[in-house]
């Protein structure tokens, strides 16, 4: 029997949630038999199967081979994965729990605002025999960060829990920690400095290169999760629209629509007749039925442009799904793959 294709899910709380509602609209059911059991299955596609993990240990279930594919937050890919071989990030933006991780300092900290006002700080504590503390969970990126910045002289403090109580409670000076909307950090009494972002982070696919590379059968069952979740990704970009528009061909309503590149579409429109419902009449105008494709952003000039060419009935909805012509994201993963032969 072939072996299933394991994907790594988060299996609780609200990770678990934006993770399965992201994948329910990009066409991928998660069926999960209740809260305590952490094995489900995909609808549709009975060579896969779901594993209910820790989000902070999908990350080494994927580097350890133990999951072939993955989501997770990419906070936690460049802490734990960074310069781990086995591991290919596929999509590195899945468009949903948006964080980014952060060095903020107490709001007493008047002449603390840079991270260069840091760097000094950290010498005039060394002086006194003191050195700067920062608590986090993500040692590698923030040690990183600091070194890069000329901050040289710290220790880091590992904390758990809730981070933003650590200056506070005195057993840290400073916190590097996740933060969304930042009214946690200033519920606390602390600010971010200037420049003191570490890393923006998101929702991201990643990919066992090790467990792919020799298993066609697995490689197809990922191609299609892959493809899927890409499509769904890239409709955002992108409106559909629809009218009836007044002309005398298809051709001289299709010129009208290419002469403004926000009706041009992605290939130009496609043009229909339009059969009167109480039939035509001689030497009548004809009506003609006009679909493209517009990036979201052009929406509006879009049917403005339409309205102009005397078009009524528009309508504008949002595709479930936009291929190209192959996947990029499926395609990188190939000659990753290759590379590692």
């Amino acid at each position: 029997m072939t072996e299933p294709l394991r994907l790594a899910l988060s299996s609780k709380g609200a990770y678990e949630g934006a993770t399965m509602q992201f994948l329910e609209r990009a066409g991928l059911s998660v069926w999960r038999p209740n809260p305590r059991q952490y094995v489900g299955r995909i609808s549709g596609l009975p060579n896969v199967e779901v594993l209910f993990q820790r989000t902070e240990d999908i990350v080494h279930k994927v580097v350890d081979g133990n999951a072939d594919l993955g989501i997770t937050g990419y906070d936690l890919v460049a802490e734990h994965g960074g310069d781990a071989p086995n591991l290919h990030v596929v999509i590195e933006d899945l468009g949903f729990r948006r964080c980014e991780l952060v060095l903020a300092v107490p709001e007493g900290w008047l002449d603390i605002t840079t991270v260069a006002d840091l760097a000094d700080l950290s010498v005039d504590l060394r002086r006194t025999g003191r050195t700067l503390r920062v608590a986090t969970k993500f040692p590698n990126l923030t040690r990183d960060f600091l070194y890069r910045h000329g901050v040289n002289y710290f220790s880091l403090v590992d904390a758990h829990g809730a981070l933003e109580a650590a200056p506070t409670l005195g057993y840290a000076d400073i916190i590097a920690d996740l933060s969304e909307t930042g009214v946690t950090l200033r519920d606390n009494r602390l600010r971010v400095l200037d420049g003191g972002v570490i890393l923006r982070a998101q929702a991201c696919l990643i990919a066992s290169r090790r467990t792919l590379r020799d298993q066609p059968d697995k490689l197809e069952a990922a191609r299609t999760i892959i493809e899927l979740c890409e499509a769904r990704l890239r409709t955002r970009q992108f409106r559909l629209i629809t009218a009836n528009v007044q002309g005398e061909s298809a051709e001289a309503v299709a010129r009208h629509v290419i002469s403004q590149m926000e009706t041009a579409g992605e290939q130009g429109p496609t043009i229909a007749d339009i059969y009167p419902k109480h039939g035509t009449v001689d030497g009548g105008p004809r009506w003609f039925g006009v679909t493209i494709i517009v990036p979201a952003h052009l929406l509006l000039p879009a049917v403005d442009h339409l309205r102009r060419a005397g078009s009524s009935g528009i309508t504008v909805t949002s595709p479930d799904y936009v291929f190209d012509a192959c996947s990029p994201a499926y395609e990188r993963l190939l000659r990753s793959l290759e590379e590692c032969r």
